[in-house]
């Protein structure tokens, strides 16, 4: 028989209430007063009608990054079915992910469901179509730094640190080491369609498995974390695979692209880390690739619109 696992659960609002806990667990749970620094609690806008009606307000204070900032609250301390209850209890305009307390503590507390809406400080890792390759107006990536600096040029930053050839392998060994000058809120990686080619002369069934792209992506979600920013994945894009099939020395193939995106999106899913599927603006529109690989202008427009609304 399988015993229930504890979990650590970061509130400041009504949760820390034992009125409240008896009415959404049946007693009051252990609780402990906390601190998480860097963060402050705006209004976020509440879209479920559902919600509104309940609660008579359109709006909620939820977790956001704000450097020199900090919100007082407390730990609760959960079972299985408990954190399953809070589940439920919240709005899907948040969703809950990971942050590290004052304390050094890991836990879980509700965000903003849109990512990339509270972000002020981005860092974008990742392989060429994150670089921009191909597109003199800097790919997907410098969109969206021209629009996010353009909202706030004071307190908005975006460090695009994209390498052409990347595979995860890559990115997650070099990472570490580019966050703490930049002080990003948001690690933004886009990468895994490298992961997906193979070369020409290697035997069928060779490549990368699955769980080594989850290694590698739990050592990404572990650094974002160490440096007190929020993980976002951003998946592979579509590739023409007409035009891939001997693409300097390597073959890139649309299943091969599929399987790595359905691993990390599985992966993304299960650890309650951002996922922004990048596969569809493309698929099928093979005029928006330059060479079946690499979007050039209106093929990158396709990308940052896609990602800025999943994102924002």
């Amino acid at each position: 028989m399988t015993g229930s696992r504890p979990h650590t659960l970061f509130s400041f609002g009504t949760l820390t209430d034992e009125r409240v806990q008896t009415t959404l667990f049946g007693r009051a749970v252990p609780t402990s007063a906390a601190s998480l620094a860097g963060y402050t609690t705006p209004p976020l806008p509440i879209t479920g009608p559902s919600v509104i009606a309940a609660g008579g307000l359109d709006v909620r204070p939820v977790l956001e990054r704000k450097l020199g900032a900090a919100v007082e609250g407390a730990v609760l301390r959960l079972t299985d079915q408990d954190l399953a209850a809070v589940d439920a209890h919240e709005v899907d305009d948040h969703a809950r992910r990971q942050v590290v307390l004052t304390s050094g503590e890991r836990v879980w507390a509700y965000l903003d469901a849109k990512p990339l809406r509270p972000a002020q400080r981005i860092v974008i890792v990742g392989d060429s179509i994150a670089y921009g390759r191909c597109d003199p107006r800097g790919g997907w990536a410098g969109r969206l730094a021209a629009a996010h600096i353009a909202r706030n040029e004071t307190a908005h930053r975006v460090f695009n640190l994209a390498i052409p050839g990347s595979h995860l392998s890559e990115v997650s060994e070099q990472t570490p080491a580019l966050l703490a000058p930049r002080r990003p809120d948001t690690l933004l990686v886009a990468a895994g369609l490298n992961d997906s080619a193979l070369p020409l002369t290697a035997p069928a069934g060779h490549g990368d498995e699955p769980e080594l792209i989850e290694d590698r992506l739990a050592a990404l979600a572990a650094t974002a974390l160490d440096h007190h920013a929020r993980l976002v994945v951003a998946g592979p894009t579509w590739i023409d695979e007409e035009r891939t099939l001997d693409y300097e020395g390597l073959r890139f193939t649309e299943a091969r692209a599929l399987a790595v995106r359905e691993v990390m999106r599985t992966w993304c899913d299960a650890n309650h880390i951002d996922y922004l599927d990048m596969w569809e603006p493309l698929r099928g529109r093979t005029g928006l690739l330059v060479d079946g690989v690499h979007p050039g202008h209106d093929g990158h427009e396709a990308l940052y619109r896609h990602l800025d609304a999943l994102g924002r």
